[in-house]
């Protein structure tokens, strides 16, 4: 219900989903607008009624994925206007689309998408079906996790300079990697130019979240499992930035919910407010 073509990841097309549910039911100002990836998607009549749609049992991860996705994009612009940066790396980029809702500020970046191949493809038609083009300064660029392919080759191929800084963000991705898997990452990420910074969200433990919340992440644990994706790794804050700190990182701290909740909900009457059991790592070298 999804995806038509069959082709769109499923994780990525419920992201995209709850970002444009969350412009449609959630009370303004909207954290962010965001309704392009469900124009994508295109998905039949009855998405909103399905189950990890309920609008009531899925705030807190509704509110998860746009504060994460505000966040990072606060700071690609924080990054773009202090420091001179132009280049934003997108891992597992999904159905992400900073390049089209903020043309303005994108085009003075060099943006790399990085997915894997079939995604991208499916990805492409569509924005072309929909009007919305391909920039010269979109750089998508095909990477078979899954092959151990190298997400660096990947970029330098695609003209990423490698002598310059760059935000990398990965958010959504981390909990379905192992623990090698996500140090490599970030070895990789800490041995870019100085002046980098990496921004990957990491799901807490059951144990570690708000007890209201611990039976739904088991069953979303449990729905992972049956949809062939399982959550591999889940990380206790200190454990990530240990994992900062080994790959080469020379600065590292972690944003959890409620100084996302503090930066982007203080102000709502309707409670929405982060999940309890994400948070991001924010590390620079």
């Amino acid at each position: 219900m999804y995806d038509p073509g069959a082709a769109a990841d499923g994780t990525a097309a419920r992201v995209a989903l709850w970002r444009a549910l969350h412009v449609e039911i959630d009370a303004a100002p909207h954290v962010l607008e965001d309704t392009l990836g469900l124009r994508l998607l295109a998905p039949q009549a009855g998405w909103r009624r399905q189950g990890d749609m309920h609008p009531l049992r899925t705030r807190r991860s509704r509110a998860s994925v746009v504060a994460r996705a505000r966040f990072v994009e606060d700071e690609v612009t924080e990054a773009q206007n202090r420091r001179g940066v132009v280049q934003y790396v997108i891992l597992g980029a999904g159905l992400d689309t900073f390049a089209q809702r903020k043309p303005d500020m994108a085009s003075r970046l060099r943006v790399f998408e990085l997915d894997r191949p079939q995604h991208q493809a499916w990805k492409r038609r569509r924005l072309i079906e929909e009007g919305l083009g391909i920039p010269s300064w979109l750089h998508f660029v095909p990477v078979d996790f899954d092959a151990g392919d190298s997400w660096r080759e990947g970029l330098a191929a695609a003209g990423f300079d490698g002598g310059r800084p760059a935000v990398i963000a990965s958010t959504g991705v981390s909990m379905y990697l192992t623990r090698e898997a996500i140090a490599a990452t970030l070895a990789e990420a800490a041995s870019l130019a100085q002046g980098t910074t990496l921004i990957m969200s990491f799901m807490l433990p059951p144990a570690l979240a708000a007890p209201s919340e611990r039976a739904g992440l088991r069953q979303a644990e449990k729905g992972a499992r049956a949809r062939g994706t399982p959550f591999v790794s889940l990380l206790a804050p200190a454990q990530a930035l240990a994992l900062a700190t080994e790959a080469g990182f020379k600065k590292a701290r972690c944003v959890g919910p409620q100084e996302l909740y503090q930066r982007y909900f203080a102000d709502r009457t309707d409670d929405l407010r982060p999940s309890s059991a994400e948070e991001l790592l924010v590390a620079s070298n």
